[in-house]
């Protein structure tokens, strides 16, 4: 019996020692799973982020971007040829002062253009016709003479050594604002040169083919003479042709009329050009015939 009592209590300080052992199992299995498991990312601030998917990875590698050299310069290539397409797009829709006209201002322009190719035709006819006179004629001198003489009062017409007197136009140019300069009188002589005119005198100055116009404080200077407003041009043509000429869509009477001028057309059965100017005989110059 006394055995028995002894083995007792050392197996109860061994089921002791095992309880004891056990919290101590139990926590290092916990400590364990603790450290199995993923760690977080700890960021520059010391705060516990949550790692990154890949969706949060595609952004990052998305923005900020990151361009090479060669992308730079494909894309500023690529501007300058958007950039350039919308210039030309725009220069092209506005390039025609005609797109948005009234077909009956498009019919009296090709009407312009049909007179101006008869005229051609005119004198085309006209010089065959003297061609042939003088190779028909029996006294070619007399003949040649009387060409002569008329070819003479012609030239000195377009000279501005003759008077000339004819039908034609008389346009008349106030502008009280003086805002009608000297660009505007030459393209108004160039449309109406364009349009047929023979003979052109503004106030009291005769246009030639070599005038030169100038501007003035409160004026214009033509061939070295101030001429002020109005301006009154009388013009020797064919009305049909000069009218219509000078009202077609964007050109002279509405370019002067946006400078705020007041423009008037008049047509005339009779109009004279009595402005002479001096003939000069040229230094250099001579007849190749000589």
């Amino acid at each position: 019996m006394p055995p028995e009592s002894r083995s007792t209590p050392e197996r109860a300080d061994s089921e002791e020692e095992t309880e004891a052992q056990e919290p101590d199992s139990a926590g290092q299995k916990t400590d364990k799973g603790a450290d199995s498991s993923t760690p977080d990312v700890i960021a520059d601030d010391g705060s516990a982020e949550r790692p990154k998917n890949g969706r949060d990875r595609l952004v990052a590698s998305l923005w900020p971007p990151r361009l090479t050299r060669a992308q730079l310069i494909v894309a500023l290539l690529l501007f300058i040829l958007g950039l350039g397409l919308a210039i030309q797009v725009r220069s092209t829709s506005d390039s025609s002062a005609l797109r948005g006209a009234r077909q009956e201002d498009l019919v009296r322009i090709l009407d312009e253009l049909d007179n101006r190719s008869q005229r051609l035709t005119d004198e085309q006819r006209r010089l065959e016709g003297q061609k042939t006179e003088l190779a028909n004629s029996s006294d070619q001198a007399e003949e040649a003479r009387k060409q002569t003489v008329e070819k003479e009062q012609q030239l000195g017409v377009l000279a501005g050594t003759v008077a000339a007197q004819g039908p034609g136009i008389n346009l008349t140019i106030d502008d009280p604002t003086h805002s009608v300069e000297a660009d505007k009188l030459l393209d108004t002589i160039q449309e109406l040169r364009a349009a047929g005119a023979e003979a052109i005198q503004v106030n009291d100055v005769r246009v030639v083919a070599n005038t030169s116009l100038s501007d003035l404080r409160g004026g214009v200077e033509i061939d070295g003479k101030r001429v002020t407003q109005p301006f009154r041009f009388k013009v020797i043509g064919k009305p049909e042709d000069l009218e219509p000429a000078l009202n077609i869509p964007g050109g002279v009477v509405q370019t002067l009329e946006k400078e705020q001028a007041k423009v008037s057309v008049t047509r005339e059965e009779k109009i004279i050009v009595d402005a002479l100017r001096e003939a000069k005989r040229p230094d250099y110059a001579r007849s190749s015939s000589q």
